[in-house]
């Protein structure tokens, strides 16, 4: 049995938010799993830059506090799906917001402010 962890105290919400999809690779994995399920290996090519280690902590990490769903099938070879969970895709809005910001951002969009 696994031991009981304390729930963390947040300051404000934000702090909760960021705990759960903080990260360089997180939003990213939620990103590409709001496209539908996919494998271990589907999302490492999607990512070329995430070592499998890191791959998979962050799937752990995603699946302990609920966002995601992992179904292992029972065939040979291994079969391992990773989906969003119900709490995974009330941030999809979220999400979604952050993939249009950074296209702004990308363009240029935005320039630096000129004093005036």
């Amino acid at each position: 049995m696994k031991p009981q962890t304390k729930q963390p105290v947040y300051n404000i919400p934000v702090e909760a938010t960021l705990d759960v999809i903080g990260g360089k690779w997180k939003t990213l994995i939620l990103c590409h799993l709001t496209y539908g399920s996919k494998r271990t290996s589907e999302l490492k090519k999607l990512m070329p830059g995430i070592t499998q280690k890191m791959l998979t902590q962050q799937l752990r990490e995603l699946e302990e506090d609920r966002v995601i769903i992992r179904t292992v099938y029972n065939q040979v070879p291994p079969k391992v799906v990773y989906e969003l969970s119900e709490i995974g895709k009330s941030l999809e809005a979220i999400i979604d917001l952050m993939c249009d910001w950074g296209e702004k951002y990308i363009g240029g969009e935005w320039q630096q402010d000129q004093p005036q």
